[in-house]
């Protein structure tokens, strides 16, 4: 056996910000080289970020990856970090001949090994993922070579994300190839559960290919996608080693009792289980095993529960969209209801309650207790706040366009969305749009009014669930939390029933089932794709399922113009979920 010490690189890069990854990786190298590491790996596509979506398509985005993958193993031998081998994640090219159907420019979504100041071994992921949130069939060619480096004595084979997930391909023929180690690059996203699924994948992974294994994941948000990290180290049977954190950058550093490799360098071709074939390609980068050295005690880090986790995933989506796109604060209305008061806590959480502005704007239907349920969150948290009334508002709109109804139920919602996108205008604030994906759903939401915003922090988070994070934000603190306030949620904001206040006495039931029964139907529809038959062989009640899938069809002209939002669910409204506005298809009673 033969000692080894890897360094996986938790990390947060900005899509298309080359030059920052880069140095980024540099900085982190150094850390790993610090702790007395053998190995750095760092994340899938860290050198451009991930997902690139439609820059992957530009022949000079893919020229300036390569460059910047060369330059940056240059700089690592010149900064005195050349004797650490790095593994990192990058946009290579196929060099095949252009064809149709073939994405332009042939690119790959690669992954190297940089060492000795030159890039010594290339790969690129053979399973292109194209479900969910995933196009990868548009942007990539599929890679066919397994690189597999012995250092200090141990084979290391190299593979890219997807290939972990499905059957055959790099993974299956590292079982047949024989390696000490697999190490994969990731950016998986987050939803919830998954990080159970992963665990077990990579025990399952592990015991199939015969050696133990380092899943390194990408962590932060990116537009609608939240990455959680929990980077993850198995043996070859399968059991747990190391651990690193959810939502957080970390370096995992881990020691390994290693098999020692045996097979000669060179090529070989093997048959990858898929009806595809994979060369490995054998290099050696050092023959000899290490002195023997005291390990470091391995981490697990400790996990969020289920509702903590969507918590966290909600903060992160919210501090990176601000951060990552150059704005300074955040502006939302806050009506006192339980959606706004999340939305301004998960801000207030993400960068600082000094950054979140808040505006109060009553009508002549808003309740006292509303505004007094908001001004104490407002007295909780300390964010900055205005009260804009909107009744004489609303009036002079109606002096001069004759409204009843819903319309002008709607003029009111508008009014608002006014007010919050002119003081962005003014100031620069990112406005917050609070609508939750029940209400998203059903398409109880106007159009350029609580709909209007540049991020919706709780768009993928049904009405259920905010009253849960709600409760659960309220018994919980952690130092990831910029607001520093005990039960940041009034109480009557979370107890009391939910109502949009925009004619006498209204409340959501008066339009909506209740919405602990609205939720598992929408959960059905929507996540599970059921139809009709499928709602009401499940227990639904007929008329309501043929009401809400009205509902939900219906709506989803108003969901496209919906800002982004963090997904959290296995199927949001956005990236994963595309059906044609312009439809004639309804889903059909049983007979």
């Amino acid at each position: 056996m033969a000692q080894l010490r890897i360094a996986l690189a938790q990390t947060n890069p900005v899509v298309g910000d080359l030059t920052a990854n880069a140095h980024k990786l540099i900085e982190w190298t150094r850390r790993a080289a610090d702790r007395g590491a053998h190995l750095a790996v760092f994340t899938e596509m860290f050198l451009t970020g991930y997902p690139v979506e439609d820059l992957v398509l530009r022949s000079s985005f893919v020229e300036a990856s390569i460059a910047a993958l060369e330059r940056t193993a240059a700089r690592l031998a010149e900064e005195g970090l050349g004797g650490l081998p790095v593994v990192v994640g990058y946009v290579d090219r196929a060099g095949l001949e252009p064809r149709v159907g073939q994405p332009k420019g042939a690119p790959l979504d690669a992954a190297a090994v940089l060492f000795g100041g030159k890039v010594v071994a290339r790969t690129a992921k053979h399973h292109l993922p194209n479900y969910g949130v995933f196009d990868e069939y548009r942007y990539f060619i599929r890679g066919d070579r397994l690189p597999i480096f012995r250092l200090h004595g141990v084979d290391v084979a190299l593979a890219v994300c997807e290939d972990l997930w499905q059957d055959g391909g790099p993974v299956a023929v590292v079982g047949q190839a024989g390696a000490g180690l697999l190490v994969v690059p990731n950016a998986s996203p987050y939803e919830r559960n998954k990080d159970d699924v992963r665990l077990e994948l990579c025990a399952r992974r592990a015991r199939e290919a015969g050696c133990a294994l380092a899943y390194v994941n990408q962590v932060g948000g990116q537009d609608e996608l939240v990455f959680d990290g929990d980077s993850i180290v198995v043996d070859a049977s399968g059991e747990l080693v190391a651990r690193a954190g959810q939502f957080r950058e970390e370096l995992l550093v881990v020691d390994l009792d290693l098999p020692r490799g045996t097979a000669a360098p060179g090529t070989a071709e093997h048959d990858a289980g898929d009806g595809s074939v994979i060369t490995v390609e054998r290099l050696v980068l050092s023959e000899d095993p290490l002195p023997p050295y005291e390990p470091e005690p391995p981490v697990i880090a400790p996990r969020l529960d289920d509702v903590g986790e969507v918590y966290a995933a909600l903060v992160l989506g919210v501090r990176d969209y601000v951060a990552k796109n150059g704005f300074q604060s955040v502006i939302l209305g806050l009506s006192g209801g339980i959606d706004s008061a999340l939305t301004a806590t998960i801000a207030s959480d993400a960068i600082g309650p000094s950054r979140v502005n808040v505006v109060l704007m009553p009508s002549r239907y808003s309740s006292e207790h509303s505004i007094a349920d908001a001004e104490e969150l407002v007295r909780r948290q300390g964010v900055t706040s205005r009260i804009v009334p909107i009744a004489d508002i609303v009036n002079a709109f109606e002096k001069e366009i004759e409204l009843s109804g819903l319309a002008a139920e709607n003029l009111q919602a508008r009014v608002r969305g006014m007010i919050l996108m002119g003081l962005s205008n003014q100031h620069g604030h990112l406005v917050l749009t609070t609508g939750n994906k029940s209400e998203l759903a059903t398409g109880y939401s106007t159009l350029y009014g609580d709909s209007a915003g540049g991020f919706a922090p709780i768009k993928d988070v049904p009405k259920t669930m905010v009253w849960e994070l709600a409760r659960w934000r309220n018994a919980h603190s952690y130092d990831w939390f910029l607001l520093d306030a005990e039960r940041p949620v009034p109480e009557n904001s979370i107890t009391k029933e939910p109502s949009a206040e925009l004619r006498p006495d209204q409340r959501d039931t008066d339009s909506l089932p209740p919405y602990e029964v609205l939720d598992r139907l929408l959960d059905d529809y929507v996540e599970k794709d059921m139809g009709s038959a499928e709602l009401i062989a499940a227990g639904h009640d007929p008329a309501l399922v043929a009401r809400v899938i009205r509902m939900v069809d219906l709506a989803e002209y108003k969901r496209r113009q919906y800002p982004p939002g963090p997904k959290i669910t296995p199927k949001n409204f956005g990236r994963d979920r595309r059906l044609p506005i312009t439809n004639g298809w309804r889903e059909q009673p049983p007979s």
